[in-house]
């Protein structure tokens, strides 16, 4: 019996797989079910931390505004700031709001300043 000639597909699927994991060190790169299962773990590893990237940052954004505001000497914290940006429902995101912080702390100041006065104005005139 003649020996069958196998096509190209599975030749062509393990260099593709290949050339995904061209960069991994050892026999993640070299045999392939090794590099199959690299991948698998790979790919679970960057769908995970695409979601846990956007909660390092937003971390991130609240340390800086936090300490700013704590480092100005001023008695106020990150929680009062955001609960009185909401109240007078300004459009600053966390984000915005640190890289003003890092950038332009004069800038910063005068808005939790302006915040500050405006929330203090309510509550006096809540408690008349």
């Amino acid at each position: 019996m003649t020996r069958v000639r196998r096509g190209y597909i599975a030749r062509r699927r393990r260099t593709k797989i290949r050339l995904f994991a061209s960069t991994f060190r050892g026999a993640h790169s070299r045999l392939t079910r090794t590099i199959t299962q690299q991948k698998m773990r790979a790919l679970v590893s960057a769908h995970r931390d695409r979601g846990r990237k956007k909660r390092d940052f937003r971390r991130l954004w609240i340390t800086r505004i936090n300490a700013i505001i704590r480092g100005g000497g001023v008695s106020y914290s990150y929680s009062r700031l955001i609960h009185d940006l909401y109240k007078r429902q300004l459009l600053l995101n966390r984000k915005i709001l640190a890289q003003i912080a890092i950038s332009n702390r004069n800038c910063f100041y005068m808005i939790s300043n302006e915040i500050i006065k405006s929330g203090e104005c309510e509550e006096f005139n809540e408690m008349i």
